[in-house]
This record gives structure tokens, C-alpha cells and sequence, in this order.
């Protein structure tokens, strides 16, 4: 038996837009030889006595903790949980949440700004042939991660309801995850038709089911073309950030074949 690991993530970087403007990161490279300097200056020993003259190659972030691949902790959706519990932030979430059995949903066919209903999940659960399962990671396959980096990425790909997270909920799911920029349908879209027929409970749904539940979800996943429907693990334990919403991660699928 072998096995393979898919990395589930996209690559932290400021060289595309994957974010709306203002919210991107911003990354800045210090070389070898500033490295070399640097540490002149901090511990006293000279450039040249540096091996090739080269000391550390560092980077300096500014991002947010939404930047890139993530886990969303319940305090980022609504300060309560489950119905009046105080949200558990990112340093927070149990990490047997963050792996488990994973279950691929594939809902690329569906139209840009589509919210998936509770009827839909249950219909392609059926259509894999598989019950969730208390613990299990359920991951959505949307149109969104074949175009990560482009320009229309924002507004691809559909989105998680209220009742359809409630439904996954229900039945023991505490982590999932999209390729999409956002758990709930791209939010222009979906801001347009709150204030168009004055439902403004539509705006952000997926992620305010939070308030009724106990759930995290992973944004800007990758790769998830090339996992089966299940019969895969998942790991996707995020970086341990006090009192936050959200946390880096980089998940990935492991396939024993």
C-alpha cells in the first residue's frame, strides 16, 4: 500500500489578487546579503567573515488571518454559538476537529452566486453513495478553484446556505471547507439581492448559521479536483493565533492506495 498527499492549499502570495482590494497581503523579501548586514549590525560580526558573505533570508508579512488558505473559528461569524454560547476563537478549536474521513461534494456545475440548499447536499450525498458521518471533514468542489488567481475569482462559484450548513451540522460535521473565496456565494452577488428584496438575512447566511451551531470551515482551498469522493483523510490544523477568527493552514488529503 502506498500513499499519496494532496496539498489542499494555494500559495500565500501578493503577485495576484485573491482578495477583495485592500484585504490582499503584503509580502517583502530580505536577501542574503541584507540578511549578512543585518546581523552585522545586531551580534557584531562582520560581512565578511560570513560564509559568501550571506547571512538569513527573512520575509516580513502584512496580512490578515484571512489571507490565503484558512480556517474560519465560530468568533469570526457572530460573537455567540450554538444558540448563545460564547464563539470559541481559533486558539480554541479542538484539534481532533481538524482531522478526520473527508467527504468530497462536487458542485462545479453549479452557476456562479448559487446557494446551495440543505436538498442539494442531501442529493449528492446520494448521488456518492455515502452517509455523513459524525467527525467527518466535507469539503465543496465549486467552479472557483480551477480559476484561483484570475480576475473573476472572487465572484465564481457557488455557496453554503444557512440550512444546507445546519443540515451538515445536524449530523456531526465540525470542520468543512470551499475552494471558493467564501463559505456563503460570492458576496456581491449576494449583498445585491438582500438589498434588492430587503431579505437582508440572505447577506452572509452560510457563515451566520454559526450563531444557531458549532462549526469551522476552511476558505481557498486547492487541488480538490483531484481527491475521490471519500475514502481520503484530511488534516488541516491551523496556526495557533491568540484570541483570533481565523487561522493559516495548510491542509492536506492523504490517499492510502
Amino acid at each position: 500500500m502506498t500513499r499519496r498527499i494532496i496539498d489542499l492549499s494555494v500559495t500565500l502570495t501578493d503577485r495576484i489578487v485573491a482578495d477583495p482590494p485592500g484585504l490582499g497581503p503584503q509580502i517583502s523579501y530580505m536577501a542574503h546579503g541584507a540578511g549578512a548586514r543585518e546581523y552585522e549590525q545586531m551580534f557584531g560580526i562582520p560581512v565578511e567573515h560570513q560564509l559568501d558573505g550571506a547571512g538569513a533570508a527573512v520575509e516580513r508579512l502584512t496580512l490578515t488571518t484571512h489571507n490565503g488558505t484558512h480556517l474560519d473559528a465560530p468568533w469570526h461569524y457572530h460573537p455567540t454559538m450554538n444558540k448563545g454560547e460564547r464563539a470559541i476563537t481559533i486558539d480554541e478549536v479542538p484539534l481532533e476537529w481538524c482531522i478526520g474521513p473527508g467527504v468530497k461534494l462536487d458542485f462545479r456545475h453549479m452557476p456562479d452566486g448559487h446557494v446551495v440548499t440543505a436538498a442539494e447536499i442531501e442529493a449528492e450525498f446520494d448521488r456518492i453513495g455515502h452517509d455523513l458521518r459524525s467527525g467527518e471533514i466535507v469539503l465543496v468542489n465549486t467552479r472557483a478553484g480551477a480559476i484561483y488567481g484570475q480576475p473573476d475569482y472572487l465572484a465564481a462559484g457557488c455557496g453554503i446556505g444557512r440550512e444546507a450548513t445546519l443540515w451538515l451540522a445536524e449530523r456531526g460535521m465540525k470542520v468543512c471547507g470551499t475552494d471558493a473565496w467564501s463559505w456563503d456565494a460570492p458576496l456581491k452577488a449576494v449583498a445585491e439581492k438582500a438589498r434588492a428584496t430587503g431579505q437582508w438575512e440572505l447577506f452572509w447566511e452560510g457563515h451566520k448559521a454559526g450563531a444557531e451551531t458549532i462549526y469551522c470551515h476552511m476558505e481557498k482551498l486547492a487541488n480538490l479536483d483531484q481527491l475521490p469522493d471519500h475514502g481520503f483523510q484530511v488534516i488541516c490544523f491551523p496556526v495557533k493565533v491568540e484570541a483570533s477568527s481565523a487561522g493559516w493552514c495548510r491542509p492536506v488529503a492523504i490517499i492510502e492506495e
